[in-house]
């Protein structure tokens, strides 16, 4: 009997990378959205900029979108109940996410920063503020993620590596491309 290849696990094609260096952080996101071995879309926008207790939060995500929506729309009302907590929005979010019902099926990882933090949030609980002020998600995370660590010690701002590292990434990742959205939060110093 020959083994069955799986079918197809649906929507994929993120590359979601963020960069904290010199006192601002770039987030970066490419465009690319596959389902199976097509390419549905190459501009999509897989960042949100939240306005909230006035600061902004870009919100970078990977995943599924409807789901990715849903827990935007949670950490919108998280950032709400705690204003310029960042990092307790998240936990929140994440305390939710992996105990609810509904929430705890949700596909989809969180790239968040208000300029001064910057965290991973995941369906299993975790918020992560990841080491050299580099976090990515996504297909093309893994990519991304050494191609911003290799160039962090250098003279490139945040929105250069982030950028950078998204090019190298879509290099290598067939599920990315270099159509960049590129958000920014802070003043480099």
């Amino acid at each position: 009997m020959m083994a069955r290849s799986p079918e197809p696990t649906g929507w994929h094609g993120t590359t979601v990378v963020g960069i904290r260096k010199n006192g601002q952080v770039a987030v970066a996101g490419d465009g690319q959205v596959t389902h199976g071995q097509t390419v549905i879309k190459g501009s999509a926008k897989k960042l949100r900029r939240i306005r909230t207790g006035g600061r902004d939060v870009i919100c970078g995500f990977a995943g599924s979108t409807a789901d990715a929506f849903t827990l935007l729309e949670r950490l919108d009302a998280k950032l709400e109940a705690n204003p310029g907590q960042l990092a307790r929005a998240a936990v929140e979010l994440a305390k939710d996410w992996r105990t609810d019902k509904y929430l705890r099926n949700l596909e989809a990882m969180l790239i968040v920063t208000d300029g001064e933090e910057l965290l991973l949030v995941t369906g299993s609980g975790d918020v992560l503020e990841p080491e050299h002020g580099i976090a990515a998600i996504g297909s093309g995370g893994p990519y991304a993620l050494a191609a911003a660590r290799a160039m962090i010690t250098g003279h490139e701002d945040a929105e250069t590596i982030a950028r950078r590292a998204l090019e190298i990434a879509a290099e290598i990742c067939v599920y990315t491309n270099t159509e960049l959205t590129v958000e920014t939060v802070g003043e480099p110093e």
